[in-house]
């Protein structure tokens, strides 16, 4: 079964291609995971289809509304903060084991 993560960002740019690197790492460890990145606004709403869902550092004070929109929809998504230095250097296969951790 495929795991969705969902990569909360700003305008995206560093996320899409943090979501691809976590992808492509993912499927070279023989995973199925689906990484997408979208904006905070959209994430909030679509959290329920999701697995987890990772908030860029700059959002991390945007964790615990996240964590209250979740309880509010019912859903049982993950929510984390991405480290800074993974972000940071786009690393995706560091986020991948991060979200391994987390789920």
């Amino acid at each position: 079964m495929a795991v969705n993560v969902l990569l909360c960002c700003g305008a995206g740019m560093s996320s899409g291609f943090l979501a691809s690197a976590t992808e492509k790492a993912a499927m070279a460890e023989g995973l199925d995971w689906n990484v997408t990145a979208k904006s905070q606004s959209v994430a909030l709403d679509e959290m329920p289809d999701y697995d987890i869902v990772l908030l860029g550092p700059h959002f991390a004070n945007s964790l615990e509304e996240f964590e209250e929109v979740r309880d509010d929809q019912g859903c049982d998504t993950k929510i984390a903060v991405i480290p800074r230095e993974i972000y940071g250097n786009v690393d995706g296969k560091s986020l991948l084991e991060f979200a391994k951790t987390i789920l």
